[in-house]
């Protein structure tokens, strides 16, 4: 399966968000949504990059974009997680990894010369019409958020 491009329609998702209820891309429609995957909550990097995409919050809202961390991790955990780290951007659940894997980021990893299967940390920005503005792929969580936030507002 090839990987989404640019352009490309963002594979819809309906997902259990914390806090309870649930999260849809459809109702999103009209506004710019940046969606982060993410392989773990309270992981040294996954921490840094939610913190960061927190801290920026009302300037995302300023621009008119909502900004949402998606993991296979529950919904139970992510509530810990935003509620220890004073998190405020929305997270989502992918527990069966169906959006994980629409979005062709459930891939072989290695470390420490282990391979295993994990979650590919990414960003998609998806534009207003639900068609994939900009991709950052195997992000580097230092300084992340702020590029991410430039790519809204040049929307």
């Amino acid at each position: 399966m090839a990987d989404l491009q640019v352009g490309d329609a963002a594979p819809q998702f309906d997902l259990p968000r914390d806090g309870g209820g649930s999260l849809s891309l459809a109702a999103l429609r009209g506004k710019p949504v940046v969606l982060y995957f993410y392989p773990q909550d309270d992981t040294t990097g996954c921490t840094n990059e939610a913190i960061g995409f927190s801290q920026l919050k009302p300037e995302f809202e300023r621009a008119g974009a909502v900004v949402i961390g998606l993991s296979p991790d529950s919904v139970k955990k992510h509530d810990k997680f935003k509620a220890k780290h004073d998190l405020t951007v929305d997270l989502v659940a992918d527990e069966e990894r169906k959006v994980i894997e629409a979005y062709h980021l459930w891939v072989e990893k290695t470390m420490y010369g282990r391979k295993y299967m994990g979650v590919e940390r990414a960003t998609f920005l998806i534009g207003k019409d639900g068609r994939i503005a900009r991709i950052w792929r195997q992000v580097r969580v230092k300084g992340h958020a702020e590029a991410v936030l430039e790519a809204v507002r040049a929307l």
